[in-house]
């Protein structure tokens, strides 16, 4: 026997609040996040007016949706099709644009916008798979697909897909690689939602160039001295790892385009 409309409903709570009490660690009691938190708020309300938008009821759901936003700051269009297990951390600024696909245990912060690029009919906003964790302030703009498990850095704008298993950084968006390993797929509908520590190529680049520099300034100060030169300082071999990672970052890009 199929489940009524309230064990469903019932069963859709209880996820947002597991999910919500796994990626918070502020989160102290049941009634507190049912209280407080404006990102449940907002998803439980859309579920709502996403409904009523189904059933062709097209103003009341976005009188409904506009509600939400006033109260919480989050606007989510009815359309907007999200999955299980969504959390909406913080939330403020939020905006998820009418075409949007979330699917399970997907984490967006604060000023996140899944929106489109222009005036396009049809499909116009991004795609997210299951697992996906988006940064403050980022913005995935277009009929883009992120892939499960992809992490967005914070203040990133990503107008390309991105591969799943991958971070991305900058702007525009560019995927990055972590030491070439790919993410347990176990923990897809348990994100690492560490995204403030990020691969960066380009710091790593100059590290390396800064760490050259040193080394030759000793080894000419030494010459001059009559001295054999000094041994090399710090990573002898970071000259290859920055370029394995330009190399990595590279093809990753590629294969996003």
């Amino acid at each position: 026997m199929a489940p009524g409309p309230l064990s469903r409903i019932s069963r859709s709570i209880r996820r947002d609040l597991d999910a919500a009490r796994e990626r918070d660690p502020a989160a102290r009691s049941t009634t507190e996040l049912v209280l407080t938190y404006p990102g449940l708020h907002a998803v439980w309300m859309h579920r709502a007016a996403h409904t009523m938008n189904q059933r062709g009821w097209h103003l009341p759901a976005r009188m409904v949706s506009q509600v939400s936003r006033f109260v919480t700051g989050i606007e989510i269009h009815p359309g907007a099709t999200i999955g299980p297990g969504f959390f909406i951390d913080h939330g403020m600024g939020v905006v998820i644009g009418e075409t949007t696909e979330i699917g399970e245990d997907v984490t967006v912060y604060q000023g996140v916008t899944l929106g489109g690029p222009g005036q396009e009919s049809g499909k116009r906003h991004p795609t997210l798979r299951d697992g996906v964790t988006v940064g403050a302030g980022a913005s995935v703009l277009g009929p883009l697909e992120i892939g499960e498990g992809a992490k967005i850095g914070a203040g990133s704008i990503v107008v390309k897909d991105v591969p799943a298993n991958s971070t991305v950084v900058g702007n525009p968006g560019k995927p990055v690689v972590r030491d070439g390993q790919r993410i347990d797929p176990e923990k897809i509908h348990h994100p690492d939602l560490d995204h403030t520590v990020l691969p960066d190529p380009v710091a790593e680049a100059l590290d390396c160039l800064m760490q050259r520099v040193e080394e030759l300034e000793a080894e000419i100060a030494a010459i001059r001295a009559g001295q054999e030169p000094p041994p090399k300082l710090g990573d002898a071999d970071c000259r290859d790892k920055v370029k394995a990672g330009i190399r990595e970052a590279r093809k990753a890009s590629m294969d996003a385009a």
